[in-house]
């Protein structure tokens, strides 16, 4: 009979110098950033910065509508809840700034605050209202020039249209 040997016992055959610490004599070189990812970075903060700016510029226009809702209440004084409190309005402001990302002249970027003009409307509206007026007075007083002018020379015709009659 012929011995079957057995090939799952082999024994593992190790390198030995595998086992054992050799000296490093090279170092890893430390990774350097590739051009691209640097760009690719500078455009993701360009990107993030117009975020920014875009958001405070929809926060800055939410905080106007809200002011313009509070001031419609206010003027309309037939809201139940506002009855017992006819002389106070809904909403009272104070000084109101959003974020805001400036770029500098060196090409880096400030991270600051803007100041947001609650008012701004209604001096707008008072200065238009000033303009119309001034127009309308200039031209109520240029008709009513043109007029005493025409009603002058009208005057003037009618008193000489007498004096010639009177003459006749």
């Amino acid at each position: 009979m012929k011995k079957i040997q057995d090939t799952d016992k082999k024994p593992i055959l190790l390198k030995v110098s595998l086992l054992q610490p050799t000296s490093v004599t090279t170092a890893i070189a430390p990774l350097q950033p590739q051009e691209e990812k640097i760009i690719s970075e500078r455009e993701r903060l360009i990107t993030q910065v117009e975020r920014v700016n875009q958001i405070a510029g929809e926060l800055e226009a939410a905080i106007l509508e809200l002011k313009a809702i509070a001031n419609t209440l206010n003027t309309q004084k037939r809201y139940p809840f506002l009855m017992k409190q006819l002389c106070k309005n809904i909403c009272q402001y104070f000084a109101v700034s959003v974020p805001w990302v400036k770029r500098k002249s060196d090409e880096s970027f400030i991270l600051t605050t803007r100041k947001v003009d609650l008012f701004r409307a209604e001096r707008e509206a008072t200065l238009l209202a000033q303009q119309l007026r001034q127009q309308t007075k200039k031209r109520l007083a240029s008709q009513r020039h043109r007029k005493n002018k025409n009603g002058s020379e009208a005057d003037t015709k009618h008193l000489f249209k007498k004096v010639l009659v009177n003459k006749s």
